[in-house]
């Protein structure tokens, strides 16, 4: 136990995180005084590399982004630039899209439960310190994240930096003979997605609940690759409407913006968002399984969003082969998406949650235009209002504690650090 009143606890690189930042908790007379995410990987330009390039390009180029979360660049990218060209991708192409997209959320769940998080919860530093006493544990992680790959292999071309994927489809689309041996692959799959929710419900989780609205996208089915955006309170807007109720700010210590709502404070996307949002359209299996882990109507705790990824992994899997076991190859891979001027926007659950595109298209076809807000950057502002309030409650904890356990809360949250930093405002003045 400390008595000390102040103190300042510091982690110059956070680990088992996407991409590279730092955290810093300040305590002053006894109260925590400032709590920062620095986020201090150099910003990736990314919009600015898209102006001046043809309207088919952004899937290639957004991929990049991410090399775990490839797939939700490609989706928000295309469906952007559909919106604007004024096309519609649905029918056997969007199942497609949307298996596809199944196959992201496998494995980058299984990555972020397995290797990621889980350590924190049973007292290990890492996944290879893990696999030492609980091989058959990280080996069923690896094979999760191996079918996820197989998805994305199939029908992206390769699982990182996907290349199969266009405007208006893919290149290729698989006959029903190659995606048998993918259904027998899922279907394994499935008892292991099982087994992580019965062994992820065991975790001891501490008492804690964030205080932010939800934002995820809701529709007919649990929602990935398209939906409305819903708020918390119910309220709801189109990916069109998406920047008059969401601002993006820059603060000091970091290269990504961050977001709220225009009429008010922070909110939280993500896997708890979702779940609270969408839990009846879960899939009976998934919900069957939600129910077994203790999973109520919502959830707030973020140290449970593992047990929600784990339960989103039965979803993706069971929404997989609900895919294949009724797919009919479409009569072409892709539908024209011939150019025209306007802006287009499109918003996808990635797996770290809501993830926005817009773009602009010239009278010459090409960009003129591009945004991408992606879910850690929204999320960052509500990550350090809840790790404020998890250390004021820890204060009792020595140094080496209280930082682990702080490095444990950001965690729950899964930060892409590498996705959000985008932000770009440069002004050159020249004489």
């Amino acid at each position: 136990m400390t008595h000390r009143h102040d103190r300042t606890l510091k982690v110059g690189a956070l680990a088992r995180v996407e991409g590279e930042g730092a955290m810093y908790v300040r305590v002053r007379d006894g109260r925590v005084e400032k709590v920062r995410l620095d986020i201090y990987e150099p910003p990736r330009f990314f919009e600015a590399f898209l102006r001046g390039r043809a309207h088919t390009e952004p899937p290639d180029i957004t991929a990049r982004i991410c090399g775990i979360c490839p797939i939700a660049y490609q989706m928000s990218a295309c469906r952007a630039i559909e919106d604007a060209c004024g096309v519609t991708v649905d029918g056997p192409l969007g199942d497609l899209r949307r298996l596809l997209y199944c196959g992201e959320w496998i494995e980058s769940h299984a990555l972020h439960v397995y290797l990621l998080h889980a350590p924190d919860f049973l007292g290990y530093p890492g996944a290879v310190e893990m696999a030492r006493d609980q091989r058959p544990v990280v080996e069923r992680g690896l094979r999760l994240k191996k079918a996820g790959n197989a998805v994305m292999e199939l029908l992206g071309g390769r699982a990182i930096h996907p290349v199969n994927v266009r405007v208006g489809g893919f290149h290729r689309t698989p006959p029903r003979t190659e995606l048998a041996p993918l259904a027998e692959t899922l279907r394994r799959a499935r008892d292991d997605a099982l087994a992580t929710v019965e062994w992820a419900a065991g975790f001891e989780f501490p008492d804690f609940e964030h205080a932010h609205e939800h934002l995820a996208l809701v529709a007919d089915r649990y929602p990935l690759e398209g939906g409305i955006l819903r708020r918390g309170t119910g309220r709801s807007f189109t990916a069109a409407e998406f920047e008059e109720n969401v601002v993006e700010e820059q603060v000091p210590h970091s290269t990504a913006l961050h977001a709220r709502f225009t009429d008010g404070g922070t909110y939280l996307a993500g896997p708890l968002a979702r779940y609270s949002l969408n839990r009846e359209r879960l899939s009976p299996l998934a919900r069957q399984a939600a129910d077994l882990a203790g999973l109520g109507p919502v959830c707030r705790n973020p140290f449970r969003a593992i047990l929600v990824r784990s339960v989103e992994i039965v979803y993706a899997v069971d929404e997989a082969l609900r895919i294949i076991d009724g797919y009919e190859p479409p009569p072409r891979p892709a539908v024209p998406v011939p150019p025209r001027e306007g802006t287009g926007c499109g918003v996808t659950e990635a797996p770290r949650g809501v993830l926005y595109h817009r773009y602009a298209i010239g009278p010459d076809g090409l960009i003129a235009a591009a945004r991408i807000v992606p879910p850690t950057s929204q999320n960052q502002a509500a990550i350090e209002h809840d790790l404020g309030r998890f250390v004021a409650s820890r204060l009792h904890l020595d140094d080496h504690a209280l930082t682990h356990q702080c490095e444990q809360a950001i965690r729950n949250y899964d930060p892409c650090i590498s996705c959000s930093t985008h932000f770009l405002d440069l002004t050159v003045e020249r004489s």
